[in-house]
Formats: structure tokens, sequence, C-alpha cells
């Protein structure tokens, strides 16, 4: 088997694989409903502490 085919074989896999990556990636993005989105946002902002300082328009 010459070294291209090889190489075509293994680029074929390599963008199988980053394919299945990114579906399971948006289907676990997708099962969210808004409100636990909503929910998530909130919670991360809360996380996070004020800036120090007055950056507040």
């Amino acid at each position: 088997m010459r070294w291209w085919k090889v190489l075509g074989l293994a680029g074929a896999a390599g963008v199988a694989a980053t394919g299945v990556v990114i579906v399971r990636s948006e289907r676990k993005r997708r099962a969210y409903t808004p409100d636990q989105v909503r929910a998530r946002l909130h919670a991360r902002l809360a996380d996070h502490p004020e800036p120090p300082g007055d950056n507040k328009p």
C-alpha cells in the first residue's frame, strides 16, 4: 500500500472523528431548555465578583 493511501485513510478517519465530536457537543448543548440556559447564565454571573472601580455608566 502506498503512503498516500494510508495518509488519505488517516485523514478521512480524522474528519469522521471530528464530526462525531461536534455532533455530540451540539446535541449536549441543545438538550437545555431556554429556562435552564437562563438559570445557568444567572448562576455563572452570580459566581463572578464585581470588577474593582466604578465602571458603571
